[in-house]
């Protein structure tokens, strides 16, 4: 079903709003032009802290500097460790305005599992060598007894034969 012309901008404003993806628009110099409501959950912010201010101040990221240097889209994974966030922004000029459209994706979840995952790994790891370390202890002590056993039972068993070879002449 193609929409007509006088639908398109109610639907677009409805997509701006309730997406939960964070989309910020820039100017050449990066000033903020528009941000919706879910760019303001992920960063954190209002409305009227942003309009205005450079992208870099919000975003922690220079990636809207690098996008327009290099005059088209771009991908870019960033953290902000300090505010617990994580994000992938893919990055696109809106030609015909003069704006470039940043589309912010929360992998702040993601990237929490992958660390989590990482320690978890680590830790078996950590463990596993603690484990085989133990095994090799105890292998050497088992050895180390049995050499024991095995050294006194050659003794008495060597002065069991000589003294039969003895009592033999």
């Amino acid at each position: 079903m193609k929409l007509s012309k006088s639908q398109v901008p109610a639907h677009t404003s409805a997509i701006l709003e309730y997406t939960p993806n964070g989309v910020l628009l820039v100017d050449k110099k990066t000033h903020i032009r528009f941000v919706n409501p879910a760019f303001l959950t992920l960063f954190k912010c209002k409305d009227d802290e942003l309009l205005g201010r450079l992208a870099k101040q919000f975003v922690h990221s220079d990636c809207f500097e690098r996008a327009i240097a290099a005059g088209g889209s771009l991908l870019v994974k960033e953290s902000i460790p300090e505010h617990g966030i994580s994000f992938r922004v893919g990055i696109f000029p809106i030609e015909e305005e003069n704006l470039y459209c940043g589309i912010f994706i929360d992998i702040s979840e993601e990237e929490k599992a992958r660390k989590d995952f990482l320690n978890l790994k680590t830790q078996t790891l950590k463990r596993a060598q603690e484990v085989i370390s133990r095994q090799m202890q105890t292998a050497q002590e088992i050895a180390r007894l049995l050499g024991e056993t095995t050294a006194e039972t050659k003794v008495l068993l060597m002065k069991l034969m000589t003294l039969y070879q003895e009592e033999g002449q």
